[in-house]
């Protein structure tokens, strides 16, 4: 039987659980296990076999495990209470330690970057002594870094890195002076005056120097400006050194060279500098060609890319955060837009083609506008991405149309703002000559031969009912403002180009045609208004020209219909709209002009207080003159008016004058209450001036012989001239012969007059007496 010693030397063990490794014994206790179990299994197998014999043995193996058993138990007690309290001593223990270790290397680190930061402090002056500005402002940055670090750790002294973060301030500050003060001198401007900006000779005073010096203590490295530059855009403020540069190369360099045809660029290389300045050349044309604008520019840009540019900035060196750009990108950046407004606005847009014969030359501008960018972006001034500079060149459908209707509305506008009294002939073989149209296409031609056959059915019936004059439907002759003869020049030349437009362009052209007319229906009237109230002559002219515009507008649209893009050729090209509004416009104004002169004629007759007491020479006298005046007042207007009007338009307002004239006496004769037998020889002598004189002012043509004929129709024209010739048959006859005359209401005096007007006459003519009693009696 295998001997307890195991147990009892673990049981018996007194000291620290260290001396032992506990595995070991554990492996022990295990193994013997192990051998109690094999004992165990023998005495099993024996039981039966050799049962007397083994009882005893087996209660002894009892015993054996009973004590190993409590062996196992009591180690397991001193396991749980003694092993477990001491580990958790030990890694208390351990953890302290590892604090403390921690605290240690905490405190290393932070004395290892404060010397780092003076280090770079001590680097940074050395430096800035020695203008090797790159390396000052990288030694700044590794310092500002090294602080950055400090602040973000917990526990650090306060007071120190406030004290830090101001001497770095400092340092930083002195840089900038130092950087500031190199770069006064090495880029230097010549500007004019500011207030002598607005002329080519002031440019002239404008001069860029650039110094390429090189440090002494770096001969043979890269020049003092790049050093400068770079060291700006290391400590971040390089945008707001070059956004100020960037102002001053637009305003005194680059919009000068856009804007004044006769400068070109000069580059003038000294000993220690190189010099940009302008000189004057003579210019052919008020605006620069874009090719020329372009190679100024790029001329400028090479300049500085070749002295000052050219140069790769880091901007950080921070790990993970380093990116180089080129400087001319950051400076391409703050101008381009700008550059490329001034190029479009005071360039390009005077470059585009009046006419669309000029289209296919603009392709040589679009090309060197590409290669003026292509340039840029190999000095890295622009992007790889399109510009609004090409984009507007590329788009020169649109602005062509735009400048073109832009150029027409002024044309126009111009026309109607000028004085209106020179004039021209129009007869009725007058036309405007239409320009050779394009060809039509099949489509066109079917829908042409379509309106016109029924046109020609149309025309051939009416042909076969009445043959019609030549110039049946033609304009009758007068006189227009030679100012709207070139106004429908214009409007005709301009639909003539929209059929060989763009179906964009073409439909703008049309309506800006259309814009034409209504401009002239809003225009006219309102800047000639008080000329023509003031001016027959001229609203005689207004009126003509309205008729004229709308004489045109009747088949403007159908001339050139089939030649213009669809919806125009579907109908839409019209402005048979507008003629009513044109017919109105110089009727409304020509009867403003006859109001004016009714008035005036009524104002003189106005003075002959009803024309009573002719006997009186004064009153005769004053009759006479007003009769005169009336009279006068016409063949002003006659002459005036001569040539002007129409035939019709003129015989009709010469009669509705004349009319209101003759209307007036009648009026003013007829309510006499007392007419004495001088004052109806008077009175007949005042209408007989008028009926002598009246019809002379019927003078429509300037031959005289011709007007003898509009003379003889004078009743036609005017309504109350028989009536007037029964007044002075009336004021000179005796009661038989205006009994004779009324015949029964059937005569040529009831024609004209009423009973009450016959009756009237009578008594004031004739005494009462049963004659005039039994005439009265028969006017009925």
């Amino acid at each position: 039987m295998a001997s307890p010693s195991l147990v009892t030397e673990v049981l018996a063990h007194s000291g620290r659980l260290e001396k032992e490794d506990l595995s070991t014994k554990i492996s022990r206790l295990s193994q013997r296990v192990e051998e109690v179990k094999g004992e165990v299994c023998d005495m099993i197998n024996k039981k039966y076999e050799e049962f007397l014999p083994s009882l005893q043995s087996a209660e002894d193996l009892v015993s054996q495990v009973d004590n190993l058993s409590s062996d196992i138990d009591m180690l397991k007690s001193r396991i749980e209470n003694e092993v477990q309290r001491d580990l958790h001593v030990a890694v208390t223990e351990f953890t302290e330690l590892k604090q403390q270790l921690e605290k240690n290397t905490v405190i290393l680190s932070v004395l290892k970057e404060l010397q780092e930061f003076d280090i770079a402090i001590e680097k940074f002056s050395c430096k800035v002594s020695e203008r090797n500005y790159i390396a000052a402002a990288e030694h700044l940055e590794k310092a500002q870094i090294t602080l950055r670090a400090l602040k973000l750790r917990k526990g650090s002294e306060l007071q120190v890195l406030k004290g830090l973060g101001i001497e770095l301030t400092l340092q930083k500050e002195n840089l900038l002076y130092h950087l500031g003060e190199e770069w006064r001198q090495l880029v230097v401007w010549k500007l004019p005056p500011a207030k002598d900006l607005e002329d080519v000779k002031s440019a002239l005073k404008t001069e860029l120097h650039l110094y390429t010096l090189t440090p002494k203590e770096e001969s043979g490295c890269r020049p003092l400006l790049t050093s400068v530059l770079q060291a700006f855009s290391i400590v971040g403020e390089l945008n707001a050194k070059l956004k100020f540069f960037s102002q001053i190369l637009l305003r005194y360099i680059l919009k000068p060279l856009i804007s004044y045809p006769s400068l070109h660029t000069q580059i003038e290389h000294q000993t220690q500098s190189v010099v940009l300045q302008f000189e004057n050349r003579e210019a052919d044309a008020e605006h620069s060609s874009p090719t020329k604008v372009f190679l100024n520019i790029l001329s400028v840009f090479q300049f500085l890319h070749q002295h000052l540019l050219d140069v790769p900035l880091e901007l950080s060196l921070e790990k993970e955060k380093k990116s180089k750009v080129a400087l001319a990108e950051v400076l391409g950046d703050m101008i381009w837009k700008e550059v490329s407004d001034c190029i479009i606005k005071d360039c390009l847009v005077y470059s585009i083609p009046t006419n669309t014969s000029m289209l296919e030359q603009y392709e040589e501008v679009i090309q060197s506008t590409e290669e003026f960018e292509n340039s840029l972006k190999k000095m890295k001034f622009l992007k790889g991405d399109a510009t609004d500079l090409l984009k507007y060149a590329r788009n020169i459908n649109a602005h062509f149309a735009s400048k073109k209707c832009q150029d027409v509305i002024v044309m126009a506008r111009n026309l109607m703002t000028t004085e209106i009294h020179n004039t021209v002939k129009i007869i009725p073989e007058s036309g405007v000559s239409v320009p050779k149209l394009p060809a039509l296409t099949a489509g066109d031609k079917l829908k042409q031969q379509k309106v016109s056959k029924t046109v020609h059915n149309e025309m051939m019936e009416l042909a076969n009912e009445n043959k019609l004059e030549q110039h049946t439907f033609a304009l009758p002759a007068c006189r227009i403002s030679e100012s709207v003869q070139k106004l429908m020049d214009l409007a005709y030349q301009t639909l003539s180009e929209a059929t060989s437009s763009s179906t964009q362009c073409a439909i703008q052209l049309f309506y800006t045609v259309r814009n034409i007319f209504h401009l002239f229906h809003d225009v006219v009237p309102t800047y000639h208004k008080e000329n023509l109230q003031k001016l027959p002559q001229l609203s005689a002219i207004h009126h003509n020209n309205c008729m004229f515009i709308a004489h045109h507008l009747l088949t403007l649209g159908h001339q050139f219909k089939y030649h213009l893009p669809s919806p125009l050729c579907d109908g839409a090209a019209t402005f048979v709209d507008l003629v009513p509004g044109f017919r109105r416009l110089g009727t409304e104004g020509f009867l403003v002009q006859m109001r004016i002169q009714k008035g005036e004629l009524l104002e003189r007759l106005a003075n002959v207080r009803n024309f009573s007491n002719m006997d009186d020479d004064e009153n005769y006298a004053n009759a006479t003159k007003a009769i005169r005046q009336v009279l006068h007042q016409l063949k002003r207007l006659g002459k005036v008016w001569q040539d002007v009007l129409p035939v019709h338009v003129y015989c009709k307002a010469m009669g509705t004058l004349l009319n209101t004239a003759v209307t007036e006496i009648i009026g003013r004769i007829t309510a006499l209450e007392d007419i004495s037998a001088e004052d109806g020889n008077k009175l007949y002598a005042l209408c007989r001036l008028v009926i002598e004189e009246g019809p002379h002012v019927f003078t429509p043509l300037l031959e005289e012989n011709k007007n003898k004929k509009y003379q003889e129709e004078v009743p036609i024209c005017v309504k109350k001239w028989v009536k007037f010739k029964e007044l002075m048959l009336i004021l000179q006859a005796n009661l038989q012969e205006i009994v004779d005359r009324w015949a029964d209401g059937k005569g040529p005096l009831a024609n004209e007059f009423s009973t009450s007007e016959v009756k009237n006459l009578m008594r004031a003519l004739f005494q009462n007496t049963e004659r005039r009693a039994a005439a009265l009696a028969k006017i009925k």
